[in-house]
């Protein structure tokens, strides 16, 4: 997996991301990016985002479809 830059995030962006409780199964979610919580241009572990609404992905083939 490419990583994701700071500037790649803009506000209002829907995005897939695995929450802090589902690390260790990486269970997808999805939602809208509130706010940007990491201040570095990049990170090794990630960039933390806030959601404004967020929804557990049942379908993950669903994440090929975001892809396009």
């Amino acid at each position: 997996m490419s990583e994701i830059k700071r500037a790649d995030l803009k506000t209002g962006m829907q995005v897939i991301i695995v929450m802090k409780e589902n690390q260790r199964t990486g269970k997808l979610t999805e939602g809208i990016v509130k706010d940007i919580l990491t201040k570095s241009p990049k990170h090794p572990h990630g960039i933390k985002v806030r959601l404004v609404r967020r929804t557990p992905m049942e379908k993950p083939e669903k994440l090929e479809e975001l892809r396009k």
